[in-house]
């Protein structure tokens, strides 16, 4: 079964101790749902650093990257039908990009 890269754009570490909890209860329920689809948890990320043929700049680029999972789905169908369950995407504070994970052999 094909894996799906999520990477995720946007959101905030919420500071408030009530916020905090009820955040990373909405995640563990969203995992939770995903069941064995779940491969990679993930984490979020810090400061991104766009590396180009130009240099490396310190901004992230337009829309950086705050974190990542991997599942496995049937097809990008349904990896973007489990992607639409985010928090992130349910309270409008962040996006989920999705992409198929290729397999190469060397």
């Amino acid at each position: 079964m094909p894996q799906y890269l999520f990477v995720y754009h946007g959101g905030h570490t919420p500071t408030d101790p009530a916020e905090v909890e009820a955040t990373m209860a909405a995640w563990g329920a969203w995992f939770q749902g995903l069941g064995e689809a779940l491969e990679i948890p993930g984490n979020p990320v810090g400061q991104s650093y766009t590396v180009s043929s130009g240099g490396v700049a310190d901004d992230g680029g337009a829309n950086p990257a705050s974190g990542f999972t991997v599942i496995k789905a049937d097809n990008i169908e349904a990896a973007t039908a489990m992607a639409k369950g985010c928090p992130m995407v349910v309270n409008g504070s962040g996006s989920v990009e999705v992409a198929e994970v290729h397999e190469i052999e060397m």
